[in-house]
């Protein structure tokens, strides 16, 4: 007898449909697994076998059995597929007849018949709804994650012997219905790194406030030791909470890759990610046989911190120019192309040279001329083109590491910026961007129209500077950025004036 179990593949970010076919016949005892699967599911046949036994039931091995996982031609990985395998081979061993067409199981299994955590959950969830289905099984302890999808029937399941006794009509689950993600009030700071007690550094401490208002790439240029990395850290705590859709986006991502904790079912705090520098080109922009997330994704809406810029491979710094540009990554294997959303700060922070003082005024630099150069020359002038805002960390005075007076608090800080956040999405609401980092050209052209005034300034600047065609918006949209802050509806000379101070000057 055949059985057709609905179930799903993880594809990417997406989720596509994956029927379960389960032919029992008369013949050679024989359990065979067809459709392109991986190992893991190949070893599926021994964990089901003692999985339905421990649980009470007897497993057909003197019958021929047959699973296929349709469409044929789509490679299937994990073990998420032993759901819906066991409930194929339970409907007929229980001579079972249900209607399960608006059903989907999914879910890995003990060999004691347990249902254990499987990655992937909310683009499940998310893809259930969408198709209509009725009621979604899964393990129990990923109720969490499907709970963040509205209004989808779920059956959390601690073990197969729940799933017979309820197929049996001895105790029969209710479904329960999820109630969907509410906006939060969970603010994405660090307390160890308040703004307050970095000691000097107004200039740097500006640019942080103006990089996450916008949303903006920002270099750290400075001798060892002057508080580069201890700024970078302070970032998250300027940010501010991520919406709904944003925390969606997040723990999608998150999902898929298998980072989220079982008792954490979503990523509520913006992402913080700070690879090494000996890190991989595959680490950084994702891959694998089968296509996965890297850093660069996983930074999507927070913040990447790369340190010892200078440091990283330069062609492993290369593949950043098209996600810095575009805000996704396109990964291209033979085994298919995916696309992963990363729209992420870039933070980097380097020395000018190789022993750390070349721009520092008061202690000598060790390094050669053309030691310095190719030091230098290790960041490509496309990349430092992709980061908006320069800066400058000098060594700082003992006045200022003694004083105790403190600066704003990341609290203060960090109003600001939610009030800048809130004027840029009133402006792109219905656009496909949500801050000012994002604009495109014609975004550009609508929303940031220069005076007089601003256009002498800005033909000067790029006369006397050289700047590209990137250079001149991307300098433009750090005043729109500017002018939020500020409040102001229009941008000034002002605006660009104090733009144009986080500009290379190389």
């Amino acid at each position: 007898m055949l059985n057709i179990i609905n179930s799903c593949a993880v594809v990417g970010l997406d989720c596509q449909p994956i029927e379960v076919e389960v032919d029992i016949s008369h013949g050679k005892g024989v359990f065979t697994i067809v459709g392109l699967p991986d190992k893991a599911i190949q070893e599926a046949t021994q964990r089901i076998r003692a999985a339905l036994q421990n649980s009470g039931l007897k497993f057909p091995a003197t019958r021929r059995l047959i699973v296929n996982l349709a469409p044929a031609d789509t490679p299937k990985m994990g073990s998420a597929y032993d759901l819906p395998i066991a409930v194929g081979i339970m409907l007929e061993t229980l001579k079972i007849k249900t209607d399960l067409r608006q059903s989907l199981f999914i879910g890995e299994v003990s060999l004691e018949g347990k249902l254990r955590h499987t990655d992937g959950i909310l683009p499940i969830a998310l893809h259930a709804k969408e198709r209509g289905i009725q009621t979604l099984y899964l393990p129990k302890v990923n109720l969490g994650e499907a709970d963040l999808i509205a209004d989808l029937r779920v059956v959390g399941l601690d073990n197969l012997g729940e799933l017979i006794e309820h197929f049996t009509g001895r105790h029969t689950i209710e479904p329960t219905r999820t109630h969907g993600l509410r906006q939060t009030n969970t603010e994405s700071s660090y307390e160890l790194f308040d703004l307050c007690n970095i000691k000097g550094q107004e200039q740097a401490k500006r640019a942080l406030e103006i990089a996450a208002a916008g949303g903006h790439n920002l270099l750290f240029n400075g001798p060892p030791g002057s508080g580069k990395t201890l700024l970078a850290k302070a970032l998250p705590s300027i940010l501010p909470p991520m919406t709904v859709g944003e925390i969606l986006e997040v723990t999608k991502i998150y999902s898929v890759a298998g980072r989220l904790l079982k008792d954490q079912p979503m990523i509520a705090v913006r992402p913080w990610r700070s690879p090494h520098h000996s890190s991989s080109g595959v680490a950084l922009i994702g891959g694998g046989r089968l296509p996965r997330p890297g850093e660069i994704s996983l930074a999507h809406r927070g913040v990447l911190f790369l340190d010892e810029f200078a440091e990283f491979p330069r062609v492993t710094l290369e593949h950043l120019r098209q996600p810095l540009e575009d805000g996704v990554i396109t990964v291209s294997r033979a085994a298919g192309s995916l696309t992963f959303p990363a729209r992420f700060t870039l933070v980097a922070a380097q020395n000018p040279c190789p022993c750390g003082y070349a721009t520092d005024p008061e202690r000598q630099c060790l390094c050669g001329a053309h030691q310095v150069s190719n030091y230098q020359r290790k960041i490509s002038g496309p990349i430092l083109d992709r980061i908006d805002l320069h800066v400058e960390v000098p060594r700082v005075k003992f006045e200022k590491l003694n004083d105790d007076s403190g600066g704003e608090t990341s609290a203060t800080v960090r109003q600001r910026v939610k009030m800048a956040r809130t004027r840029q999405l009133q402006r792109f609401q219905n656009l496909p961007m949500v801050t000012n980092a994002e604009m495109n050209p014609k975004a550009i052209q609508t929303f940031c129209p220069l005076n007089n005034d601003c256009q002498k300034l800005m033909q000067q600047a790029v006369i006397k500077l050289q700047l590209s065609a990137r250079s001149f918006h991307r300098l433009i949209k750090i005043a729109r950025t500017i002018a939020d802050l500020a409040g102001a509806e229009t941008i000034t000379a002002e605006h660009l004036a104090e733009a144009l101070q986080y500009r290379s000057k190389n």
